[in-house]
């Protein structure tokens, strides 16, 4: 078996004020951000990709029924080690989530992006979603070339959903210092 690249990065991860949330601006910066796109109070969330479960507790933690899934152990580890049992984390596969049962919410944090074929990630994503479920990725194009640019983000998901609605995410409280690349929020509700 191949070993998992982000088992590697587990134990750092949660340094980057993005990534651990542990400052407390920057945890309410994205508290800020996304409790307001829940569709109702105790919705049933996936975080697809979840790393170290930092989206997935603060939603919990707001009261939503959330499910992370990734593919990294490590990550895993670090991520239930936070959440105490108040998030259900499973192992698999990110673009193609092992579960079978539907969700009011399905995010996704700068792993779109990542996937050998976005689009069919994305299907299955699109999937996972009771009718009048919503689907929230953040992603970004990095200073480095790499990443999806808002309007190739935007066309995958059009290719599935009749709306996506995009958000840049420029706000220094977001990610704890300045950056010179472009993140979004893409929020499709049908």
């Amino acid at each position: 078996m191949t070993p998992n690249p982000w088992d590697a990065e587990a134990a750092t991860f949660d340094e980057q004020p993005d990534h651990g949330l542990k400052d407390p601006a920057v945890r309410r910066a994205w508290a800020d951000l996304l409790l307001p796109l829940m569709p109702a109070p105790n919705s049933k969330v996936v975080d697809v990709g979840c790393g170290t479960g930092s989206l997935s507790l603060l939603l919990a933690e707001a009261g939503h029924d959330v499910r992370g899934i990734d593919s990294s152990a490590a990550m895993l580890d670090v991520a239930r080690e936070k959440a105490k049992g108040a998030v259900d984390f499973r192992q698999g596969d990110a673009a193609d989530p092992p579960i079978g049962e539907t969700y009011d919410v399905v995010l996704s944090r700068h792993v779109l992006w990542a996937m050998p074929d976005p689009g069919a990630a994305l299907e299955k994503w699109v999937k996972l979603l009771d009718p009048d479920g919503r689907l929230i990725l953040i992603e970004g194009r990095w200073f480095t070339g790499a990443g999806l640019t808002p309007a190739d983000c935007r066309a995958l998901v059009e290719a599935y959903r009749r709306e996506a609605d995009l958000r840049m995410l420029d706000d220094p409280a977001l990610w704890g210092r300045e950056i010179d690349d472009e993140r979004y929020l893409l929020l499709s509700r049908h």
